[in-house]
């Protein structure tokens, strides 16, 4: 049996999505216009929660968070996936890809705690509405979002501790379009039990935390919903969640599906989809099923239109009336 040849890395190959040249201009538009998407989606939902005055409660407040983690999270992995679909060099240092997965882990983790907080934050919402600012106050508000990304770096730097850890590799080509764990785990010489122990451990328990907080939250809002007398109050109370829930099946879900399985074969192209559901289109879905399914947005949306064309009807009607003058 000829023995493994195994060394330390210096650089490391992704190769991306699809090995097929043919693909490579249709994947890049595709990932681009996405990316565009994204940022347009985000960086505006962000905008909007700023200027608004009527939007600066603490359920946007959460909201801009989850808008900024989700801009960071595509802009870390998208920028080089698009540079490596029409390279030839597909290279990345293994500085950069540890660098590159410690910053996603920390975004995924942030994320995963802030949807249970702003399900916390519904459940004092809806069943306890006169005491809402007394309860959410904007320094509780600081503290959840401040533990949040604190969670989110604990975790990320656990995982990049126990990765640089690993000796050596057999192969510096991993089979993925960024540089997450799990795939470069499986091409590890030494025996790395450890780290997918830690993987799997750390992420359900993530998941079960933040599970048990969300199902806690809306059992006791579908009780309270389940209470109202007002057909109209119930609708409200249902409006108002029913973004949030969205947003949390469809990104546990993948979660769940791809990280929570005691026994995974990475690198398999189904989990390769599932990964780009959450790490691409998610943080592009979450700014347009918030915005089109939140009438506070949409009113917003519309008030900050109406005020740009009077702007512009006013500067135009100054300039006509400036040269006319002349």
């Amino acid at each position: 049996m000829e023995k493994e040849n195994c060394s330390t890395l210096s650089e490391i190959i992704l190769l991306g999505l699809s090995d097929l040249p043919e693909l490579s201009i249709f994947l890049f538009l595709l990932f681009l216009l996405i990316y565009g998407v994204t940022v347009m989606g985000n960086m505006g939902m962000i905008a909007v929660i700023q200027v608004s005055s009527q939007l600066h409660t603490p359920m946007y407040f959460f909201l801009s968070h989850l808008s900024f983690v989700d801009f960071c999270y595509s802009t870390i992995i998208v920028p080089k996936m698009l540079a490596n679909i029409l390279s030839r060099d597909k290279a990345i240092s293994f500085l950069g890809c540890m660098v590159q997965f410690y910053l996603f882990c920390t975004c995924a983790v942030t994320e995963v705690f802030l949807l249970a907080v702003m399900a916390y934050d519904r459940f004092v919402a809806i069943c306890y509405p006169l005491l809402y600012m007394v309860i959410i106050s904007q320094k509780l508000c600081f503290g959840l979002v401040s533990v949040c990304y604190l969670c989110g770096t604990i975790c990320s730097l656990i995982h990049i501790c126990l990765a640089l850890g690993i000796p050596s590799y057999r192969s510096n080509v991993v089979n993925h379009f960024f540089c997450d764990l799990p795939p470069l785990l499986s091409l590890a010489c030494s025996d790395v039990s450890v780290n997918k122990l830690v993987v799997y451990t750390v992420t359900t328990f993530n998941e079960i935390i933040t599970i048990i907080i969300i199902l806690t939250s809306y059992l006791f809002i579908l009780i309270t919903i389940l209470r109202m007398r007002s057909a109209e109050g119930r609708h409200k109370a249902f409006s108002t969640c029913a973004s949030h829930v969205t947003t949390i099946i469809v990104l546990h879900g993948t979660i769940l599906f791809f990280y929570c399985r005691p026994s995974s074969e990475y690198g398999l192209e189904t989990d390769k989809v599932a990964t780009v559901f959450y790490t691409i289109v998610i943080p592009m879905l979450n700014p347009l099923i918030y915005s089109l399914r939140n009438k506070d947005v949409k009113a917003a949306l519309r008030k900050l239109w109406d005020i740009n064309y009077y702007f512009r009807d006013q500067v135009l009607s100054w300039t006509l009336g400036f040269k006319w003058k002349l």
